[in-house]
């Protein structure tokens, strides 16, 4: 965590526990193995959280896994050791990532390079990795079900029309004879 920002206490520091808490070291470690393969680069394993932020904080890391990936995918990868620039990697990665994976899945900025939550950046690395025999690489996790788009003829489409779906009941022999609310009427 970033030493700029003031220690949590109260509910802040229960919350921050909470979202700290779902964070998987040994899903970190299958990811960590999963980006180490698909890069190439020679990186450390260990699922602790401390070691997951730091190898991917700068962006470089996750922008050359983008471009393993996807060759070319991000043009310009910063080496500053800058802030802004860091975070900048950061964002080029998830713009690029945003293209894949679900928008509910990608992490926010800070998520990373201040260790707010580093159990969204597992999650959105864990649904890249997924996806990796889109991308030629061997994939991490069950294989994602694939579009299977059906074509529907005029004539196929007007005879659905006419039947009755069997959430709405039944028709036949309705009628409301014998059906008697409350007391007669006397005459």
């Amino acid at each position: 965590m970033s030493s700029d920002r003031a220690t949590k206490s109260g509910i802040a520091l229960e919350a921050q526990r909470k979202i700290h808490s779902k964070y998987d070291s040994k899903l970190a470690e299958q990811i960590l193995n999963w980006v180490k393969s698909a890069t190439g680069e020679p990186i450390d394993c260990s699922g602790d959280t401390s070691n997951f932020l730091s190898l991917f904080k700068d962006g470089t890391l996750l922008c050359k896994l983008a471009n393993s990936l996807e060759p070319g995918a991000i043009k310009k990868v910063n080496s500053s050791s800058m802030a802004f620039k860091q975070m900048e990697n950061i964002s080029f990665f998830l713009n690029w990532a945003g293209k894949s994976v679900v928008k509910t899945e990608l992490f926010q900025t800070v998520d990373l390079f201040e260790g707010q939550d580093p159990n969204a950046v597992l999650v959105c690395l864990s649904a890249l990795a997924r996806k990796g025999e889109k991308f030629g690489k061997t994939g991490l996790g069950p294989k994602e079900a694939e579009v299977e788009k059906r074509e529907w003829s005029e004539e196929q489409l007007k005879a659905g029309q006419n039947i009755i779906g069997l959430q709405m009941g039944s028709n036949k022999g309705a009628n409301a004879s014998g059906i008697n609310f409350g007391n007669t009427r006397h005459m």
